[in-house]
């Protein structure tokens, strides 16, 4: 090859090259408007009205009025018929002439009760062991419970309200020191909740066990994960939830390391339920059941961004599933459902559709789509199975919740101190179980 052939390859490889980048500059150009929003300027994203966002409520208007509605049970706050303490307002006077009356007969003529809470003092209590001495010349000596080990400690109520304003209020160890002293009395320093907190998740580890084995064994399985911060590094909490359980625990993997670490085996006899990351598909399952709510939050964004009329077909297919799904009980699912098989069918013909060549997010949605369409309506195959995975994002939504509150964790440890005390609250909260309750129950426990 001369030296002119030579460099006709080169400008064809630079032309090649230039081309991709003018290609992917387009994409761009696209993504962007010639108004300003918050992408090219300080505009707030809530100001934002000429870009399609591509994470976007799939609520609508009820049509409902504000406020409560017909047939809702209220909590009106109710007298009791055993007050506590009883105040009498008698009239010892007459307001015309002056007569004493206190040493009439009164007749009472109407009650109000007002409820409070008394102010909190720390009870103290002491335990004593005493040692006696037989005729034999044995000496016995008395032992204390297993739970006094030190010279004074924090009772099973304090280590209770600490994991409850931990997990379930979110408060930082600042502010619950902070509510201790000045709400109940009792200071109480942010190491030693440190600690308390530390020594509650041991003894909570028999019930976040039991909590892996019933998810584990569970016919529908949900999951999902989300990204936080532990001192300034990226970790991951993970959530596998059912109906009534909620496991919750802290990687620093967002890959199938954390789900062979925690579920090795899989869920052999469960539906799947996730939002379609990857790592998901590689878990041993009955079957999968893609988060249709995620499907719909794309296919706006599709629809906004390129006017596609197929991602418009594709939420009406989908809409109508959920529909369908609605009105359908256990029984309908033992015989053959004519409209379900409508919409499989409408389904399929709509994945076989060719799309425009130059729209490569909504060509990438539907190659995803085709990749994994025998996932799409799992649900109306199964009765138990719902069509999103709005529960696991609920089980995993309260760490967002936690960080905004009380920042990020501290150390690794911490952040998983977190997950097994939280996945215990929210398997009570499941369960309509008294989160303090079951606590206190755990805070008398030995730890293992």
């Amino acid at each position: 090859m001369n030296s002119d052939e030579n460099r006709i390859a080169e400008l064809e490889a630079k032309v090649t090259r230039l081309e991709s980048i003018i290609e992917k500059l387009l994409d761009k150009i696209e993504d962007l408007t010639h108004q300003k929003n918050s992408r090219n300027s300080s505009v707030p994203p809530s100001k934002d009205e000429n870009r399609p966002l591509k994470n976007q409520s799939l609520r609508t208007r009820s049509g409902k009025k504000v406020g409560g509605q017909p047939g809702h049970k209220g909590t009106t706050l109710k007298m009791v018929d055993n007050p506590d303490q009883i105040i009498d307002h008698k009239p010892d006077f007459c307001n015309c002439c002056g007569n004493d009356l206190s040493n009439r007969s009164a007749e009472l003529l109407l009650k109000r009760q007002v409820v409070d809470i008394p102010v909190i003092f720390p009870k103290y209590t002491e335990h004593r062991t005493f040692k006696k001495t037989c005729s034999c010349g044995h000496q016995n000596k008395s032992v204390f419970p297993e739970n006094i080990r030190t010279a004074i400690s924090y009772g099973a109520n304090t280590q209770a309200t600490i994991a409850y304003m931990h997990t379930r209020q979110y408060l930082p160890f600042e502010r619950m020191g902070e509510f201790f002293k000045d709400v109940c009395n009792l200071p109480i320093s942010q190491g030693t909740i440190c600690n308390l907190l530390n020594g509650f998740a041991l003894k909570s580890q028999p019930a976040y066990d039991l909590i892996a084995e019933r998810v584990s064994n569970g016919k529908v399985v949900g999951a999902d994960e989300t990204g936080i911060k532990v001192n300034g590094k990226n970790g991951w909490f993970w959530t596998w939830q059912g109906k009534f359980v909620t496991y919750v625990v802290f990687s620093k993997n967002r890959g199938t390391a954390t789900i062979d670490t925690n579920f090795s085996q899989g869920f052999q006899d469960a539906v799947l339920v996730h939002d379609c990351w990857a790592s998901h598909f590689r878990t041993q399952c009955r079957t999968h059941q893609l988060c249709i709510a995620h499907l719909l939050r794309e296919l706006i964004f599709l629809e906004q961004r390129f006017g596609s009329n197929w991602a418009t077909n594709f939420k009406r297919i989908l809409h109508e599933a959920l529909e369908l799904k609605k009105n359908l009980n256990q029984e309908h699912y033992k015989n053959t459902i004519l409209e379900r098989d409508e919409i499989k069918t409408g389904l399929e013909d709509l994945l076989e559709s060719p799309l425009p060549e130059n729209q490569k997010k909504l060509r990438a949605f539907h190659k995803r789509m085709i990749k994994h369409k025998e996932y799409i309506l799992t649900f109306l195959h199964h009765f138990h199975v719902p069509p999103d995975n709005n529960a696991s994002e609920r089980a995993i939504r309260n760490v967002k919740v936690k960080q905004k509150v009380s920042g990020q964790f501290k150390t690794e440890n911490g952040a998983q101190i977190y997950a097994v005390i939280r996945s215990v609250t929210d398997t009570c909260i499941k369960n309509g179980q008294n989160i303090l309750d079951a606590f206190k129950t755990i805070a008398i426990l030995k730890a293992e």
